[in-house]
């Protein structure tokens, strides 16, 4: 599984930060999301699939 950002969709609300803090933050100079671990483990899939619809501006996707 991996996590696709799409940074020209990012609005940088946060929401994905807020749902998964360990996988995504937002980037300071931009404002936008930063995937800071791209392939979670299946272990986490329910939180990382609850950060991608958190996502209001539809920027995420996970792959599998």
């Amino acid at each position: 599984m991996r996590i696709h950002l799409d940074l020209d969709l990012c609005l940088g609300y946060g929401n994905c930060v807020i749902e998964a803090p360990e996988y995504f933050e937002l980037d300071d100079d931009s404002g936008k999301a930063i995937v800071l671990i791209e392939n979670p483990a299946e272990t986490d899939r329910s939180v990382v699939e609850a950060a991608v619809r958190s996502c209001p501006a539809v920027a995420l996707r996970l792959e599998d």
